[in-house]
């Protein structure tokens, strides 16, 4: 057990399936990942479980265990879960000598994107169990399921309403303040969580500056919706992270919701990634999320993939 030496042992790394195998070489070049940071189980040459950390780049710590994989489909399976939970703890300690814990102190500590259906093939669900079970092992807990949605250019691209105005956001400091007025109701498990542990205020500034001023896509993209006499009633904010264009964010204000404002609200945010020429645009909700989850759907949004996210705290 043991990190890889570098990149000329990516194809060793790899020999386990994953979508994210194709952007290990870009990550690795970027700072997103170190080899340290990347650990396999090996039995002579046979790549028995990995387990792997992402992080922003060039930054110090890992923020985010997002590969954990054991070999699929043999006899030994309870075997290798149990060399996973080994290779897991021997990672961490060498890794995160201060725990499990996210950098950032957020609750979330690993993530896996699985197929959309995944609970109903027997042998996805054994693996994606599987998964788990190596994290549970170690006192992970499971913290939420997203849907992974996607739109593509072929898709209609949904049409301007009537109801609202569109308006570029002021400053960062316009858009806390939206962020801070969203919070209240939310049904979004991130936030939830967030509030549990601080202020609305702090929730909105920590977001903002972890995430959305992170982007370096242009501000100019991101828009406040407005009723005709200039009351905001929502915003949007699209963005391109490091892999994808994406809807990075997107709310109605407490007081305007109900009245199917986040129909026009997201329209609105498509179009502008649309009309930069992109191969596709990437969103997530949780699945619990069934009134969002729905406007993206409407929005010509499919879901492609769910992700499962797990912590410790």
């Amino acid at each position: 057990m043991r990190p890889i030496t570098g990149r000329a042992e990516l194809d060793l790394f790899c020999r386990l399936p994953y979508v994210l195998n194709d952007e290990l070489a870009d990550d690795l070049a970027a700072g997103r990942r170190r080899p340290e940071w990347m650990w396999v189980a090996l039995r002579g040459d046979r790549l028995l479980a990995r387990v792997a950390w992402w992080g922003r780049s060039a930054g110090d710590t890992p923020q985010l265990l997002d590969i954990v994989d054991v070999e699929d489909g043999s006899a030994e399976r309870d075997d290798l879960v149990d060399i996973g939970v080994r290779l897991l703890r021997t990672a961490m300690a060498a890794t995160l000598p201060g725990g499990p814990r996210p950098a950032a102190g957020g609750p979330v500590g690993y993530s896996r994107f699985v197929p959309p259906h995944w609970r109903g093939h027997p042998a996805t669900r054994q693996a994606v169990e599987d998964r788990m079970a190596v994290l549970e092992r170690t006192g992970a807990r499971l913290f939420v399921e997203r849907l992974r949605l996607e739109w593509r250019p072929e898709s209609p691209l949904p049409e301007p309403g009537k109801r609202l105005g569109f308006r570029p956001v002021h400053d960062g400091e316009e858009l806390v303040a939206l962020m801070t007025s969203v919070l209240d109701g939310t049904l979004d498990a991130h936030s939830r969580a967030d509030l549990a542990r601080m202020s609305v205020r702090e929730a909105a500034v920590e977001h903002y500056e972890d995430e959305l001023a992170r982007y370096t896509s242009p501000r100019d993209w991101w828009r406040v919706a407005t009723l005709p006499a200039g009351e905001p009633v929502g915003f949007v904010v699209p963005a391109r992270n490091a892999y994808n264009p994406v809807i990075a964010y997107i709310a109605v204000l407490p007081a305007h919701r109900g009245n199917g404002y986040i129909d026009d609200i997201l329209a609105e945010g498509t179009r502008v990634l649309a009309e930069q020429h992109v191969p596709r645009i990437r969103a997530s909700t949780d699945l619990g999320n069934v009134p969002m989850a729905n406007a993206f759907r409407r929005a010509g949004y499919r879901n492609f993939e769910r992700e499962i996210k797990m912590t410790w705290s």
